[in-house]
């Protein structure tokens, strides 16, 4: 995505969920290397938070559709003049063929550029922290399989404890209990993975607290990277980079 088409006017298809849309704008900001306002990126955001649950949905626990909502936010943003968009959510990426293929314009696929980020980096064996929508979708799995990654999901009661964190501690602003992470992290790194993907975009809220370690790759941190890429701007500041 960062080789082609340069994006003049950036969409972000936010709100799924609202504190991650925050980071994420934060990170390019802090990530563009400017030396004055004119220097960074021009965009557009749109936290419409009201979208139906992606997770709900996926699962058949709910029958609320979230795409026609995700598809008006994004027309709307185009229509703004945005000529690239980005969701900064991993779950909505369940519906990335439908929303991609409603709008005119290039829409940078969140999970495809973390496998690729893994994949140049010599990983072979990752593990996934994510929604149970997420993992349920195999979303993560096709794009692995197709790079030639091993992918590691936790167990039932591990991805529970993750569920938990996501939706009953961080979405409600509520301190999370990194002792229960903690155990779920060890479960996969007792596989030896080479990494454990932060596949849910609230996940990326604990690296940002200095709570985890470079072994993490975040997911959030890869599409701030490479959107600003596709922006035409350097990135900075990255530990990775």
């Amino acid at each position: 995505m960062a080789e082609g088409k340069r994006f003049q006017l950036l969409g972000i298809l936010g709100g799924l969920g609202p504190m991650a849309s925050v980071y994420f704008y934060e990170m390019l900001t802090a990530h563009t290397k400017a030396a004055c306002d004119q220097d960074h990126i021009n965009l557009l955001l749109s936290s419409h938070a009201q979208t139906p649950d992606r997770t709900a949905y996926i699962l058949g626990k709910s029958g609320e559709n979230p795409l026609p909502v995700m598809i008006e936010e994004a027309k709307r943003l185009v229509a703004a003049g945005a000529d690239g968009l980005v969701m900064p959510c991993n779950t909505a990426h369940y519906f990335y063929d439908g929303l991609s293929a409603a709008v005119s314009v290039p829409v940078v696929n969140i999970i495809e550029e973390t496998v690729n980020f893994c994949a140049a980096r010599g990983m072979t064996r990752v593990g996934l922290l994510a929604t149970e929508g997420t993992v349920s979708s195999g979303a993560y799995a096709g794009v692995c399989e197709k790079k030639g990654l091993s992918l590691l999901t936790p167990s039932r009661e591990s991805q529970r404890l993750i569920n938990g964190i996501i939706y009953d501690e961080i979405k409600q602003g509520k301190e999370p209990d990194m002792e229960k992470f903690g155990r779920v992290a060890y479960e996969l790194r007792e596989q030896s993975c080479d990494t454990l993907i932060l596949g849910c975009t609230e996940l990326s809220l604990l690296k940002k607290s200095g709570r985890l370690s470079r072994y993490y790759t975040d997911s959030l941190e890869v599409l701030a990277y490479v959107t600003i890429l596709a922006c035409g701007k350097t990135p900075t500041g990255f530990d990775f980079s």
